[in-house]
């Protein structure tokens, strides 16, 4: 089966005549960088699935799809040194079917992808993944077995407890499913309906968090035109609790995008969509900052002449990074937000592609500092994927110092120490895995979260500034699997 459905899309595309706008953004961003460079189309997906995913402060890797060999296959490729330099394309499927639309998560020297696959006749959902940093890969598994087609699927993980979700029509009409491995994708626990109505239930996103909490959200016409629902699990998608609507007014409200951001001791789910409630489709967002018991009032985000879609997020422990399709320039192009405050506020938006032709399916990921766009571009005639970056981006405080192995876990002391009003700590990590650096008070209260992301080995500076806090003595707490530390530090003012 050729996918030439996407083709046809892109060739009603580029009949349409491009409007130039002059280019905007900040001189940190690098200039447009081209990916992929074939005979075929290239796409990263449009099913709010993520494209990027890092394990440190030096793996990135990339995934999407591409027409090279005649249909759809899914292609990966990777970056060892921060996006310096990349390695040549791994072709991961191979096979006589259309291979699109894969959604990839890595955690430590695990890497793993799901997609969805026209081999068996309908679509299915496979999977893969590399336990070696993306230097080998696996065979494919299929995840799903029905006559019906099974779509968009999106993944997240904790440590090695995978979760995926989709929309499947098995049902007669689409519902969103639910599949999970605990044992590093070995095994799998049966298929789990999360929904059932007799609308349609589609375009899924997922995010898990550091504890057992996993969340969902997708959109749904079961109330006569589409709305958002959200629904989550307190212990890895064992059990689920009750699902809830998010948004309520007679227009489309689409393509939902769920991510989590912790800093400060406060955390929030964030959730973005496009809908059309003012009369043409804007970005709009909605928080939690109690695990999704609650949920603040909706704000609008964008608010332009032109059409907002498409957008997606991606949340490190510092900032919220949002990227959409945009029209307000004439042609389709891709832009860029950032918030540093956990989505109370928003900066200004931020054109990010200097090409005058189409630009679509963003996709936003960051390693420590850095900041990466990606983006299926349709310059020169072509669609190719491109990607620009911020190394600036996302100012985390962390730094690499050294990326040789260390012989075991260390927490040094504080420097300056006393300090005023801003500190340095330096910390080792023998192997790849979960890191966390939290600061409390005397009181033994969390009071800012430094480092919560998976490290590869080396030695690393963690720079706390406490400019917002009194003189007094304050702890710092390192904790690496079963590794931890706590150091005290004074304050003076």
């Amino acid at each position: 089966m050729k996918s030439t459905k996407f083709s046809n899309v892109i060739c009603i595309i580029l009949f349409v005549v491009s409007v130039f706008a002059a280019p905007t953004g900040f001189a940190q961003w690098s200039a447009d960088i081209r990916h992929t460079n074939n005979a075929g189309l290239s796409f990263t997906s449009f099913n709010n699935a993520r494209n990027i995913a890092s394990t440190g402060t030096s793996n990135i890797h990339t995934v999407w799809y591409d027409e090279r060999f005649g249909d759809s296959e899914i292609m990966y490729k990777r970056s060892t040194d921060n996006g310096a330099t990349w390695e040549a394309v791994v072709r991961l499927t191979n096979n006589t079917g259309a291979s699109d639309l894969p959604s990839i998560a890595a955690f430590g020297s695990n890497v793993h992808v799901v997609w969805q696959d026209t081999r068996d006749f309908n679509y299915e959902i496979y999977y893969k993944n590399s336990t070696n940093h993306g230097a080998t890969w696996s065979g494919d598994i299929r995840l799903t077995t029905n006559s019906a087609s099974s779509n968009k699927p999106s993944i997240s993980l904790r440590l090695n407890v995978i979760q995926v979700v989709w929309e499947d029509d098995r049902d007669g009409n689409k519902e969103i499913y639910f599949k999970r491995s605990t044992d590093n994708g070995i095994t799998w626990d049966p298929v789990v309906r999360l929904t059932n109505n007799s609308g349609v239930s589609m375009s899924p996103s997922i995010t898990t968090d550091s504890g057992e909490n996993t969340h969902i959200v997708w959109q749904d016409n079961r109330d006569g035109n589409d709305e958002i629902y959200y629904i989550n699990s307190t212990n890895s998608g064992l059990t689920w609790a009750a699902e809830s609507r998010l948004t309520n007014n007679s227009a489309d409200s689409r393509s939902p995008c769920i991510d989590r951001f912790y800093t400060s001791g406060i955390g929030s789910l964030n959730v973005v969509w496009q809908d059309f409630r003012d009369g043409n489709f804007e970005i709009y967002l909605k928080r939690s900052t109690n695990n999704g018991s609650t949920w603040e009032p909706v704000q609008r985000i964008t608010n332009s002449a032109g059409s907002s879609s498409a957008p997606v997020i991606s949340v490190s422990p510092s900032n919220i990074h949002l990227v959409w399709e945009d029209t307000r320039a004439g042609n389709t192009a891709i832009y860029y937000n950032i918030s540093t405050n956990g989505g109370v506020s928003w900066g200004s938006d931020l054109k990010i592609n200097t090409g005058t032709e189409f630009a679509i399916y963003p996709m936003v990921g960051f390693s420590f500092n850095k900041v990466y766009v990606f983006w299926s571009d349709l310059r020169n005639n072509e669609c190719e994927i491109y990607y620009k970056e911020n190394p600036t981006g996302n100012p985390t405080g962390i730094s690499n110092i050294n990326s040789q192995a260390p012989v075991r876990f260390s927490l040094s002391q504080n420097y300056p120490n006393p300090f005023n009003p801003v500190t340095n700590i330096e910390f080792s990590v023998p192997n790849s895995g979960l890191v966390n650096i939290a600061v409390y008070d005397a009181l033994g209260r969390e009071i800012e979260t430094l480092v919560n992301d998976d490290l590869n080995p080396g030695t690393y500076n963690a720079a706390w500034d406490a400019s917002g806090y009194n003189s007094g003595v304050y702890f710092y707490r390192f904790t690496s699997g079963s590794f931890t530390e706590t150091k005290k530090m004074i304050l003076v003012k």
